[in-house]
């Protein structure tokens, strides 16, 4: 999972997996804003109204400021959030 941090034009911060980018354009998915708190950042979901069904949103590259990398803390966080876990098949014992 390719984890960034992506400030855009409105200020906002926003961590989210990076699908895929162009000299153009970068396109993300599960996108977090970044809030600050009292005792650090918080997290809520950056398109609220998104399709669940297809969570990937395509920006323009001049709505961008920068991608940088996230702490190693955030990205291990963001993947439990957003990492399918397949649980094992349920067998009885004789």
């Amino acid at each position: 999972m390719n984890v960034k941090l992506i400030r855009v034009v409105t200020g906002e911060e926003v961590v989210a997996e990076v699908v895929s980018e162009t000299d153009d354009t970068i396109t993300i998915k599960n996108g977090l804003v970044v809030l600050p708190t009292n005792t650090g950042v918080g997290f809520a979901p950056w398109a609220t109204v998104i399709s669940k069904d297809d969570p990937e949103i395509t920006m323009d590259r001049k709505h961008v400021i920068y991608v940088a990398e996230v702490q190693d803390s955030v990205s291990e966080k963001y993947q439990e959030m957003f990492s399918v876990i397949k649980a094992p098949s349920k067998k009885l014992v004789l």
